[in-house]
C-alpha cells in the first residue's frame, strides 16, 4: 500500500516529521517497508525569471539568457525553443544533482559560459517525455522558491508491508485512522455535497442481485450529460505520487476514492448498457466475456459477473469489461459501489490470474457499510470535475444488513496477558479511539462492538492485540521467560525414522519433498483399481490451483513427477526417496489417518560413467537390495518375497511383495510401462515402497549377540537342475527345515542358462556351511548331515542333483 505523507495530514492534523510518522506507523504494526521522498535533494532548482533571451553567436539552435534566481542574473544556454523573454523556468543551479545523478557544473558551450541549465519536466522526473522546458505560471511563486515546493510536489511516499488481517488499512483513510487513535487527535472524514436532479434513479436504471450470497450489498447511481476528459493537474499528481497512472476524469475518480477509502468502484458506459439494467450472477459454464486489458475469459460458474440484460459486463470484484468501457464518447454513467464476497473474488482472481487493485481489497474483505459513502464522494466528484446531472436517489441492494455482534471483554485479562498494568479507564479510552462502542457489564467486563471496517476483530484476545499495539510495544517490559526445560528422549518411532532415513542416504539415495497436496487424477495414474483406498482422498477446501486441490494417499505420484523433472534436465542417473505421511479419511468426524511411509525410485546407471567403471544400468535387484539393507538393519526376520498380486503400477512379473512373516511390509518392482508413459518416463524405473509404521513394529531393538565358534568350518556345494518355476526361496526353506544348529550359513552362489541345460530349466549351485560350537565336526557328521539335505531336496521338490 503506497500513501503520501501530504495525503495523510489532509485527514489527521499531526506535527510528526516524515522519518517520525515511519516509526510510529512501523510501531503500530503498519510496516514502512520504504520511503520515498518526492523532490528530495532537488532544492537548487529553483523558480527564476527569463529577463532576456538571444541568439547564440555560434550555434543557429542555441539561445543565451540571462536568468534571475532572485539572488543574480545567470547566463544560461538553452536549446530549448518553447520559451519567451519575460517566462516564469525551473532553474537548475550549479551544484543541483538531477535524477539520474546528472550534477549540473559551470561549462561553455560553443565558446559562452552557461550556469546552470533550464530545465524540463522528464529531466525533474516529472514526465516521461517533455517537448521542451518547462513553463511555469508567472504567479506561482515568488522568484528564488524551490520549483517542488513552488508546485505542492514536496511530500514523501511511504510503502507500507501490510498483513493480510487489516483489511481497513488498503485505504489512506484507514492508515489516517489508526494514526489518529494512536496520537490522541481527531480524524477528519471527507465530506462531500449530494446535488441531485429531477429524474429519479429507479426510472433510467435497474439492479438485480441472483446470488445474495456472494454479492450481499450492490448501490449504484446514475450520471447523465458528463463530459470525458483530462483530470486536473492536482488529481493526476495524486495519483502520479502513488505509481498510478491516469487515464480519464471519471475513471481516475473512481481510483481515488478507491485508495482513498478501500471501496473499490467502477464506471459503466449506461448506453453501452443492454436494458440500461445490472444483473449480478454467476457465470454459465464456457461463457466468454473480454476483460479491459483486452484479454478474452473463459468463465466457470465459480466466477460471479456483472451482467446488462444479455451479457457480462464485468468480473464481480476483479475487472471491469472492453464492452462497457468508458469512452471519450461517453456520456452517460451508471456507477457501481458494492461487496462482494471474499472467496468467491479469490477464487476468481487466482484461477484467472489476474490480480487487481480492486480484486486484492476485496480478497480480504472491505467495509460493507462504507458502499454508500463512497459511491456518493464518487458522484458528487464526477459532477464537479466531469459535469452532468446527477439522478435523485440511489439503488441500494442490502438485504442482509445486521449489527455486529458485542465482543465480552476483560480489562484485567489484558493487563495479564500483556504483562503491564494500565488502568481501566485508559484501556475503555483506546478502545473508543478506536471507534469502538463500549457499554459496562454487571459482572466488570465491558461488551464492545467493533466498527465494521474492523473485520478482524472477532474475539476478546483481538481486542487484547489492539490494546497492546495502541498502548505501545515499546511500552512492553522486556523479561526473561520462567519455565522448566525438559529434555526427553526421542520415541522408538523417532529414532527408526533417523536410522533409515541415514541408512537410505548412506546407500547413495538423495532424499526428496513434495507437497502433500496432489492431483486428483493421481490415482488414475497409477492404474489404481476402482476399489483401491487409495483412490478415496482428502479434498482441500480451499484449494490454489486444481492440480493441488486434494491430500495424498501414496507418495508415488510425487516421486515419479520429480524423477521425470530431473530426467527432462538431463539428470539420468537417479536414486530419489521420500519419507512422509499419507493421508486417508477418518471414521465419520474424526480426523485423517496420517501414516508415515517410504517410497524410493532408482534408475540410469548403477554407479555412473567413468573409464573404470563398468556403466551397468541398475535392476531389479538393486531396489530389493536396498530394501533387504532396511530390513536387516532393523532386524526384522521372516522375510518372503511373494510374486504374486502386485499392486497394477508394477510390472508383471518383475515386482513382488514384502513380507515379514505374515505381515506385508512393503512392495518393490520395475515400474509398469503405462505408468512410466503416464508421468512421461523414458527409461524403466525401479521402486519401492514401505510401511514404515509395520517396520517400526515388527523390528528388534535388542540383537542377539553370539560370540564365534572356536572351532573350525567345512563347506559342501549342492550342483541341481530346477524348473524356472520354482522359486529359489524354497530351496532355501527345504534346508532350513532340517533345523540343525549344526549349519550355519546357507547361500546361493550361481545360476546358469545354457548350453547342457534344458529347456524350462535352470541349474542353480548352493553352498552349505557347517560348523558347531562344542567340537569340530568329524567327516561322518558332516557328510551324514548333507546327505540328508540332498534327499529332502529331491524326494520334497524333485529336484535333479547334477
Amino acid at each position: 500500500m503506497n500513501v503520501t505523507y501530504n495525503w495523510l495530514k489532509e485527514f489527521v492534523d499531526f506535527d510528526e516529521t516524515p522519518d517520525e510518522l515511519a516509526e510510529l506507523l512501523t510501531m503500530l504494526g503498519l510496516e514502512v517497508e520504504a520511503m520515498a521522498k518526492l523532490g528530495a535533494g532537488l532544492d537548487d532548482v529553483v523558480v527564476a525569471l527569463v529577463e532576456e533571451k538571444r541568439p547564440h553567436p555560434n550555434a543557429d539552435k542555441l539561445s543565451i539568457c540571462r536568468v534571475n534566481n532572485g539572488k543574480d542574473v545567470l547566463n544560461v544556454v538553452c536549446g530549448a525553443q518553447n520559451f519567451k523573454q519575460g517566462d516564469t523556468v525551473a532553474l537548475a543551479q550549479i551544484g543541483a544533482v538531477l535524477p539520474g545523478d546528472f550534477k549540473i557544473k559551470k561549462s561553455k558551450i560553443r565558446g559562452e559560459d552557461s550556469c546552470g541549465m533550464l530545465c524540463s519536466e522528464k529531466e525533474l522526473g516529472l514526465a516521461e517525455e517533455s517537448a521542451g522546458i518547462m513553463v511555469l505560471p508567472p504567479s506561482l511563486a515568488p522568484i528564488g522558491t524551490p520549483v517542488f515546493s513552488a508546485l505542492g510536489l514536496k511530500d514523501t511516499v511511504f510503502e507500507i508491508g501490510l498483513t493480510p488481517n487489516r483489511s481497513d488499512c488498503l485505504s489512506v483513510i484507514g492508515i489516517a485512522r489508526d494514526i489518529a487513535a494512536k496520537l490522541n487527535l481527531k480524524l477528519r472524514y471527507p465530506q462531500c455535497t449530494i446535488v441531485e436532479g429531477p429524474e429519479k434513479v429507479e426510472s433510467i436504471i435497474g439492479v438485480t442481485i441472483e446470488d445474495p450470497d456472494l454479492c450481499p450489498r450492490y448501490a449504484a447511481r446514475y450520471i447523465s450529460g458528463c463530459t470525458i476528459a483530462p483530470s486536473p493537474e492536482w488529481l493526476v499528481k495524486r495519483l502520479n505520487a502513488i505509481d498510478m497512472r491516469s487515464i480519464n476524469n471519471v475513471v481516475d475518480i473512481t481510483n481515488l476514492i478507491m485508495m482513498e477509502s478501500g471501496q473499490p468502484l467502477h464506471a459503466f458506459d449506461c448506453l453501452r448498457l443492454s436494458g440500461q439494467r445490472i444483473v449480478v450472477r454467476t457465470a454459465a459454464d464456457g461463457e466468454q466475456f473480454t476483460t479491459l486489458d483486452n484479454q478474452q475469459r473463459v468463465l466457470t460458474p465459480a466466477d460471479l459477473v456483472i451482467c446488462d440484460a444479455e451479457r457480462p459486463v464485468a468480473l464481480a470484484g476483479v475487472m471491469g469489461g472492453l464492452n462497457s468501457e468508458i469512452e471519450s464518447t461517453t456520456t452517460s454513467i451508471l456507477l457501481e459501489s458494492a461487496f462482494f464476497k471474499p472467496a468467491a473474488v479469490r477464487k476468481t482472481s487466482k484461477r484467472l490470474g489476474l490480480h487487481t487493485e480492486s480484486s486484492h481489497r476485496f480478497e480480504r474483505g472491505i467495509d460493507i457499510e462504507g458502499v454508500g459513502r463512497a459511491l456518493d464522494r464518487a458522484a458528487s466528484l464526477i459532477v464537479e470535475l466531469a459535469g452532468g446531472v446527477l439522478a435523485e436517489g440511489c439503488i441500494d441492494i442490502y438485504p442482509g444488513k445486521s449489527d455486529r455482534k458485542a465482543i465480552i471483554f476483560r480489562p484485567e485479562k489484558a493487563n495479564e496477558l500483556i504483562g503491564i498494568d494500565l488502568d481501566r479507564d485508559v484501556i475503555i479510552d483506546i478502545l473508543t479511539r478506536l471507534e469502538c462502542r463500549v457499554s459496562p457489564c454487571a459482572d466488570g467486563s465491558v461488551a464492545v462492538i467493533p466498527p465494521h471496517y474492523r473485520i478482524d476483530l472477532e474475539r476478546e484476545i483481538d481486542l487484547i492485540e489492539e490494546i497492546a499495539r495502541l498502548n505501545g510495544y515499546d511500552k512492553i517490559l522486556a523479561t526473561m521467560p520462567i519455565a522448566r526445560v525438559i529434555s526427553d528422549r526421542p520415541t522408538r518411532h523417532q529414532e527408526t525414522e533417523k536410522r533409515v532415513r541415514d541408512l537410505l542416504v548412506n546407500n547413495g539415495m538423495t532424499e526428496i519433498i513434495n507437497f502433500s497436496f496432489t492431483a486428483p487424477d493421481a490415482a488414475g495414474k497409477l492404474l489404481l483399481n476402482d476399489d483401491d483406498p487409495r483412490r478415496i482422498a482428502i479434498k482441500l477446501a480451499n484449494p490454489l490451483v486444481d492440480e493441488q486441490s486434494v491430500m495424498r494417499t501414496t507418495l508415488l505420484p510425487g516421486l515419479l513427477e520429480t524423477t521425470a523433472k530431473n530426467m527432462n534436465f538431463r539428470s539420468l542417473d537417479l536414486k530419489l526417496f521420500e519419507m512422509r505421511r499419507v493421508y486417508f479419511p477418518g471414521d465419520g468426524e474424526d480426523m485423517p489417518r496420517e501414516p508415515l511411509c517410504i517410497v524410493g525410485a532408482i534408475t540410469g546407471s548403477r554407479d555412473g560413467d567413468g573409464w573404470s567403471r563398468p556403466n551397468e544400468p541398475v535392476d531389479f535387484f538393486d531396489a530389493k537390495g536396498i530394501v533387504e539393507t532396511v530390513l536387516d538393519v532393523l532386524d526384522i526376520g521372516g522375510v518372503s518375497w511373494v510374486v504374486e498380486n502386485t499392486d497394477p503400477y508394477y510390472h508383471p512379473g518383475k515386482s513382488c511383495r514384502v513380507f515379514a512373516g505374515r505381515e506385508q511390509v512393503g512392495s518393490v518392482g520395475e515400474l509398469h510401462p503405462l505408468v512410466q508413459k503416464n508421468f512421461e518416463i523414458e527409461k524403466p524405473v525401479f521402486c519401492f515402497e514401505l510401511n514404515f509404521e509395520k517396520l517400526v513394529k515388527l523390528s528388534r531393538t535388542k540383537k542377539t549377540i553370539l560370540a564365534p565358534s572356536r572351532f573350525p568350518d567345512s563347506a559342501r556345494d549342492i550342483a541341481m537342475l530346477i524348473p524356472e518355476e520354482l522359486a529359489a526361496v524354497k530351496i532355501l526353506e527345504c534346508i532350513r527345515a532340517e533345523k540343525s544348529k549344526e549349519i550355519e550359513h546357507v547361500q546361493i552362489f550361481d545360476v546358469y542358462r545354457g548350453k547342457g541345460v534344458p529347456d524350462g530349466y535352470k541349474s542353480i549351485a548352493v553352498r552349505i556351511r557347517y560348523r558347531s560350537f562344542e567340537r569340530t565336526l568329524a567327516e561322518e557328521e558332516i557328510a551324514s548331515l548333507h546327505k540328508k539335505i540332498v534327499t529332502n531336496l529331491i524326494d520334497k521338490l524333485k529336484v535333479t542333483v547334477r
